[in-house]
């Protein structure tokens, strides 16, 4: 019996072992890994079963060439001759130029004397590094919506981890789409390539291929016509490899490994082995502030209301698509506009709910900037958010929605606090106290109450009580009063002066009316009405 099972398992391997392609041997591939099979069906790899770092992930670069001219273009669409320079010694070279300035013939590393000379209206501005940064950041976190993944590339590009996002989007070309309105809308314009290695993606994004690269193999022949130079190396580096003719990655791929290794170093192997997905290479996730803050430099002193509406929008985007990342809203918003000389003009918004709605904000701020008298041009703007609050998912009520109905009673408040002024606008709420005078003080709108647990209480409350007449030792209105409850006594306001004693009663008269009376428990032990039942 054990002979018969021996053979008969022999014979399963055998024929295990015939259906598997060969290991070895000219013209024929080693077995995929468990998990290639699924690789080209939408599949996310796991990243402990991955090749390096190519298995299961896709990052997205974001390049922006333009980025240091479009920090200043951003805030104004109006089609003028810009250029951003740079000083070196004693005279300032052009940097980047714009469309407008290279039709007047202005070119890259020119002269701006030279430059000035071909357009007398060019606007000159001077590189800003910092206000770069800050606008990679602010990226950054609008990118959040998209992935949870986002890093830094100084100084231009900022890097995505989609794989996980493609269901969500509907494929890349859905969440490239997106990606590239959501830009464009923001004032910025990108090139976006996509690999199985964020090294392999920016160097493509950097060198203006586009095409995405899926599937990890592609990525030796797609990045070996890339030049030398994109792997910013270091000067020495790249003067031996010019005397040596290698020009490209593809050349420096074709030497043995051992021997660029002994020549070069083992750090440009690593490098190698990081663009291909044969080595990890981690990356430094983004971390966001807690509240948004962004700037935007105007292109030109502006003080046109039309003009700041314009480049505060662009700010606004930037807020909507950091508050959708967090799934919140705002309830105070603060825009502040910083003049070439003299005090900043601050604007502030409070709402009286939560809201990230980018229209609703936008006409709060447009009626505003209608009320605002500015005395001096505007040169910077700066959008500044208080906490992040959630955003409450309403249900949906059969006949009647409740959600929309408080929304448009909280949407008039604002409007009449941002046409008006917050000041001439208020609401009311109780507070924490047994007196009738002061259980209610004015608040601005949108602010909850405090919790005092009493007795029956009158709709409509007199101003000052009212002595009442008597008539054989019973109060009267309109008839003598009879005692349908109480007493309710209440003794407070010891520490502020406002002493109060007293026995409150709900009585009625003749006719039916319910009246809020008290009694002084002090002498002459008077009657007063205090309130109106009906």
């Amino acid at each position: 019996m054990n002979t018969k099972l021996t053979r008969k398992l022999r014979k399963n391997l055998t024929n295990v072992e015939q259906t598997l392609p060969p290991t070895s041997g000219e013209g024929h591939k080693s077995p995929l890994p468990m998990w290639e099979g699924v690789r080209g069906r939408g599949y996310s790899l796991p990243h402990s079963l991955g090749e390096g770092q190519g298995g299961g992930e896709l990052w997205a670069c974001l390049h922006f060439p333009q980025l240091p001219l479009e920090i200043f273009s951003r805030g104004d669409n109006s089609p003028i001759a810009r250029v951003v320079s740079i000083t070196k010694g004693n005279r300032k070279y052009a940097l980047i130029c714009n469309r407008e300035a290279l039709a007047c013939g202005v070119k890259p590393r020119m002269a701006i004397s030279a430059a000035y000379a071909l357009c007398a209206t060019l606007d000159v501005r001077q590189r800003n590094v910092a206000a770069e940064q800050e606008a990679l950041a602010s990226i950054a976190e609008s990118a959040q919506q998209f992935t949870s993944l986002v890093s830094l590339v100084p100084p231009d590009s900022v890097l995505l981890e989609v794989a996980g996002s493609l269901t969500l989007f509907k494929g890349y070309k859905n969440l490239l789409a997106q990606l590239k309105q959501g830009l464009k809308e923001l004032g910025y314009e990108a090139r976006i390539a996509a690999a199985p290695t964020p090294l392999g993606a920016t160097l493509l994004a950097r060198n203006g291929f586009e095409e995405p690269v899926i599937d990890p193999h592609q990525l030796h022949s797609r990045l070996s016509p890339l030049p030398i130079e994109t792997l910013c190396l270091d000067a020495d580096l790249l003067k031996k490899f010019e005397n040596l003719g290698l020009r490209c990655i593809g050349d420096c791929l074709r030497l043995p490994r051992d021997g660029l290794a002994r020549r070069f170093g083992p750090q440009l192997l690593l490098t190698f082995d990081k663009i291909l997905g044969k080595a990890p290479d981690p990356r430094q996730p983004f971390i966001p502030s807690t509240r948004f803050k962004s700037h935007l430099l105007l292109p030109a002193q502006v003080d046109s209301s039309e003009s700041l509406l314009f480049a505060t929008h662009r700010l606004l985007l930037e807020l909507t698509a950091f508050l959708r990342a967090r799934d919140g809203g705002i309830q105070e918003l603060s825009l502040v506009m910083t003049h070439y000389k003299g005090p900043a003009t601050q604007m502030d918004l409070k709402l009286v709910a939560p809201s990230r709605d980018i229209q609703h904000l936008r006409e709060l701020i447009r009626v505003q900037f209608d009320r605002l008298k500015l005395t001096q041009s505007v040169e910077e703007l700066t959008l500044c958010s208080g906490d992040v609050l959630p955003l409450l998912a309403q249900n949906q009520d059969l006949l009647v929605d409740r959600a929309t109905m408080l929304a448009t009673g909280s949407r008039l408040i604002e409007q009449l606090c941002a046409r008006l002024g917050a000041e001439a606008v208020c609401g009311i709420r109780t507070s924490m106290d047994h007196r009738p005078e002061q259980s209610w003080c004015v608040c601005a709108p949108g602010k909850s109450g405090e919790f005092v647990k009493v007795g029956l209480r009158p709709v409509w409350l007199l101003t000052k009580p009212r002595l009442l007449k008597m008539m054989r030792h019973r109060p009267r209105l309109q008839g003598p009063l009879s005692l349908r409850a109480g007493p309710e006594r209440i003794e407070s306001g010891w520490w502020d002066e406002g002493d109060v004693t007293r026995d409150y009663f709900i009585a009625a008269n003749p006719g039916g009316s319910r009246f809020w009376i008290f009694r002084e428990r002090q002498p002459p032990y008077s009657w007063f009405l205090h309130g109106i039942f009906s």
